[in-house]
């Protein structure tokens, strides 16, 4: 059985660059992860203050022996962001393409397709691969049954689970964080920075449902796919993504390395991760095939 892979996934967050630096010089020396993506995915206008960060953050990762990707906006609205996209497109480095749109910028070339991209059978995943594409996330509502059939019908590519953290659910044209502080988008104060793990909503009667990340809708809940590692094998998922959060990544991604190198079993590797300062509960359920809510099944 091929070993699976770990991937930290793109930051989805607004963190301040001096934050960025310390956490990935961290990842760099600590975390036992296989690849890396580091770069803006939710709103262009972040990235004046993370850009002047991501080139000695990645020389960190690179020299740390992690595999870098470079992410790219998952809805580039303007001028600048569809060139900024494009700019990365043209990078040496492995590219994650997380809008349909940068394909004719990287097609030909190897690229990652993230999360927010539509793959939903396997004549799509085969498009993509045909275009370029070695590495498929696909949306994080589909069950491992449903992603075992893609990956079934399409052997060229490695096919990563969306393992852990918040889910990305939705992006908008407008900003939550700007309504709910009484601003427009386009004078919102960069507000989402006081949320480093996004802003739970609740609804009427109280109860967690979502969260607010600027323009991006997340579950409120911790997605937390725990299993004994030949289920993944079986499904044909090659790596697991790892979504960073301000609880301890590293300890994070060191429970799913002793999970996959099986030496922890899964329920003791959900408690070790239940045991974290997680912003929410943990569930399970789009992995089952079930509302994602559901939370994981006891054994």
């Amino acid at each position: 059985m091929p070993s699976l892979k770990l991937t930290l996934g793109p930051l989805f967050f607004h963190w301040p660059a001096d934050r960025l630096s310390t956490f990935y010089n961290r990842v760099a020396d600590e975390a036992p992860v296989d690849r890396v993506h580091v770069g803006e995915v939710v709103c262009g206008k972040r990235m004046p203050f993370s850009d002047p960060a991501w080139p000695d953050i990645i020389e960190r990762l690179e020299r740390g022996g992690k595999e870098v990707v470079l992410s790219t906006l998952a809805a580039p609205a303007t001028v600048r962001e569809r060139r900024a996209v494009e700019e990365l497109c043209a990078d040496g480095r492995l590219v994650e393409i997380n809008d349909i749109t940068a394909l004719p910028a990287r097609s030909g070339r190897p690229f990652v397709t993230g999360p927010f991209v539509n793959v939903y059978n396997a004549a799509t995943a085969s498009f993509l691969v045909r275009h370029g594409a070695r590495t498929i996330c696909p949306p994080v509502e589909l069950s491992l049954a449903t992603i075992g059939a893609i990956a079934a019908g399409c052997a060229e590519a490695e096919f990563e689970l969306f393992t852990f953290g918040r889910l990305p659910l939705a992006l908008s044209g407008r900003c939550y964080h700007a309504r709910l502080h009484g601003l427009h988008k386009d004078s919102c104060q960069f507000t989402c920075e006081l949320d480093p793990d996004g802003l739970a909503v609740d609804t009427i009667d109280g109860q967690k449902f979502l969260a607010i990340n600027g323009v991006q809708t997340l579950s409120a809940q911790v997605h937390a796919v725990v299993l004994d590692p030949a289920e993944f094998a079986a499904r044909g998922v090659r790596r697991l993504r790892l979504s960073p959060h301000g609880c301890d990544m590293v300890e994070v991604a060191r429970t799913y390395r002793e999970l996959v190198e099986r030496r922890v079993e899964p329920t003791e590797a959900r408690f070790l991760l239940s045991c974290l300062d997680l912003p929410g509960p943990m569930v399970d359920g789009y992995a089952r095939g079930e509302a994602g809510s559901r939370p994981p099944v006891a054994v």
